[in-house]
């Protein structure tokens, strides 16, 4: 048992200094070049050297498998039907495919990365009307794997007026990092996304996080990529209406999107750390407003 702990110890160790003691722009922006290099033959021995890192990667739901490019693999989208919405009033479904990390009650206006390591609202939103809408709510954070499907959608019927972007670094999000550094989301290149819905008692607002290969996010209602060579407005103003399950973007690769949530919803049942879920699939449940 002491072998085997020491061993995970040690694995862990050199995953946290492989991903983050490395110049990680430099790499980042390497891995944005070398994604969108037009070559199936390259782009087969990609996938071969990839799987032996994520095994668990399944590209059979994929609409098409024929990819030009790791970025056309990254980005893939899935046949008709792989996903079903739930399509309840009272449910905000997952924006993605993910793991379930940290997730609960809002403390006041302090939520964890990970246990012992606390972060303000404030210091990962720049906004003080969402800093104190989301006071005493709840939150989930959603780790998309590298070998996970890469686009996000939306979690309810909603409208968006208005994308904020925040430029950081790109430390890894692993579980490893969020061990290891402190208030780490709030570090990282990442977007605010406060959604409007027409009929609610509450608020929801996605936060995406970059991370080291990534550290880009293509919304389809801006025209720019949100990437380290970003260089526009911080507040981007947009119009976009979307209905549950409908697409709103994706990452480059992998990442996390944290979900916040204002104090009439809950963690939809059965959901905890650790746990696969589907985009789609439900993730919170509004208390206020009945099922249909």
């Amino acid at each position: 048992m002491a072998t085997a702990l020491h061993m995970l110890s040690q694995h862990e160790q050199l995953n946290f200094l492989l991903t983050n003691r490395i110049p990680r722009r430099q790499l980042t922006r390497f891995m944005g070049w070398y994604s969108r290099i037009e070559s199936r033959r390259l782009t087969r021995a990609s996938l071969r050297l990839w799987r032996l890192f994520a095994a668990d990667l399944n590209l059979d739901e994929a609409e098409h498998r024929d990819f030009l490019s790791l970025h056309d693999c990254f980005t893939r989208r899935l046949k008709p039907g792989a996903r079903t919405i739930d399509a309840r009033a009272n449910v905000v479904v997952s924006p993605c495919d993910a793991i379930v990390g940290e997730c609960g009650t809002i403390q006041g206006t302090r939520v964890f990365q990970a246990k012992g390591f606390p972060y303000e609202i404030g210091e990962l939103i720049p906004d003080a009307g969402l800093q104190q809408r989301y006071r005493d709510g709840c939150y989930v954070t959603l780790r998309l794997k590298s070998s996970m499907y890469h686009r996000f959608h939306a979690p309810v019927d909603c409208s968006v007026d208005q994308i904020t972007y925040i430029s950081g670094d790109t430390w890894n999000v692993n579980p490893v990092a969020l061990k290891r550094i402190e208030k780490l989301y709030c570090r990282n290149e990442r977007a605010v996304v406060a959604l409007t819905q027409p009929v609610a008692s509450g608020s929801i607002c996605l936060v995406p996080v970059a991370a080291v290969l990534v550290a880009s996010m293509k919304f389809h209602c801006l025209p720019d990529d949100l990437n380290l060579q970003y260089r526009g407005p911080n507040r981007i103003a947009c119009s976009a209406r979307y209905k549950k399950g409908e697409e709103m973007g994706y990452f480059q690769h992998g990442s996390t999107i944290i979900v916040f949530a204002t104090s009439n919803y809950r963690l939809a049942e059965g959901l905890g750390q650790g746990q696969a879920i589907r985009m789609g699939q439900a993730l919170l449940t509004d208390t206020a407003t009945t099922s249909d």
